[in-house]
């Protein structure tokens, strides 16, 4: 990648956690000399192919920052290893504010868990999160199974016949099985796909009986599929005749949760500078109308809560992985 400009004279910043020592940071902020930025383009990587929701945010956020700063914002797309590939870029790449990271939560949190990745979640600096987007279990629209029980019920009656895909090993898409499978007994095969459009073709075309999409995500494009469940709190106003796990007595809660961060030990001012942009763009009425257009729930939490948070799922998801190791169960 090209070099980045330095900050001021005789200062220099190393990489710094992303659960600590933020706070601090950007308490010291004003007495840093500003650095000049954006010095070129600034890229948004997405770690996964294009026409998800992930992809589909990342390209909002993209058009409006590239407004709010007068340079040029570009997306690209570094699919691979579940993420793993798209998520090491950034990490790895030089902390200058020129390159970010449409995440994706609990994927970008799951794989240090489950393997040993290329990148550790502390080598990211949390901007905000943006936008949620419920899991849901889909079948084809003509398909014989009619609801939820009934999923439940063949899945009894014949352990690990149902094929089930999702994006990844890791991904919500994915620990949505492993959270029903966990509280209910059921087994289902679990197929692995680059991503959404291939799910979509393999289970229009009969090659999987079941799959894991975000509500968003069907909502928006429902040809030939039908939504038995979704693990939001409440039904969705983008599919209101779908229940909850909830309404079923089961506590199956998982979400596509996407922001964006950047590399751990971008320097402090241009770390404040992106979190104020990301929270104008966040609470602009037009950016809003346009992620719902896109069947996407906006839920915008500032970088430092947001990192709060982050230690919190990732406490959990270590929790789970102890229980049933989704890699080797599901």
């Amino acid at each position: 990648m090209t070099k980045a400009g330095r900050m001021g004279t005789g200062q220099r910043l190393g990489r710094r956690p992303l659960l600590g020592g933020l706070a601090g940071g950007l308490l010291a902020t004003p007495a840093l000399a500003q650095p000049r930025w954006p010095e070129r383009p600034i890229e948004v990587v997405v770690a996964f192919t294009a026409g998800g929701g992930t992809d589909i945010m990342a390209r909002a956020y993209a058009r409006f920052l590239e407004a709010r700063l007068g340079s040029p914002v570009v997306v690209v797309n570094r699919p691979g290893a579940g993420g793993e590939v798209g998520f090491a870029s950034v990490a790895r790449a030089r902390p200058d504010g020129h390159t970010l990271l449409a995440s994706t939560m609990p994927h970008m949190i799951t794989i240090p868990i489950e393997r040993s990745a290329q990148y550790r979640v502390d080598q990211f600096a949390p901007i905000a999160l943006i936008a949620t987007d419920p899991n849901a279990i889909i079948v084809r629209a003509d398909s014989p199974i009619r609801d939820l029980p009934d999923l439940l019920e063949r899945a009894r009656r014949a352990p690990d016949a149902l094929n089930y895909g999702s994006p990844g090993v890791g991904s919500d898409d994915h620990l949505q099985l492993v959270l029903l499978q966990e509280e209910t007994g059921i087994r289902m095969t679990h197929v692995s796909f680059p991503g959404t459009a291939q799910i979509r073709t393999a289970l229009l075309g009969r090659h999987i009986e079941v799959c894991g999409l975000n509500v968003g995500e069907v909502a928006a494009a429902p040809e030939g599929m039908r939504m038995l469940v979704h693990s939001g709190e409440r039904r969705s106003r983008f599919a209101q005749d779908v229940p909850t796990y909830r309404e079923y007595g089961l506590q199956v809660e998982m979400a596509s949760e996407r922001g964006i961060v950047a590399p751990a030990g971008v320097p402090p001012a241009i770390l404040q500078r992106l979190r104020e942009e990301t929270a104008v763009i966040a609470r602009d009425p037009e950016f809003i109308r346009h992620m719902e257009a896109l069947y996407t729930e906006m839920r915008f939490i500032p970088g430092e809560q947001w990192a709060e948070e982050i230690r919190e799922r990732q406490a959990r998801y270590e929790a789970l992985w102890r229980r049933t190791p989704w890699r080797e169960r599901a």
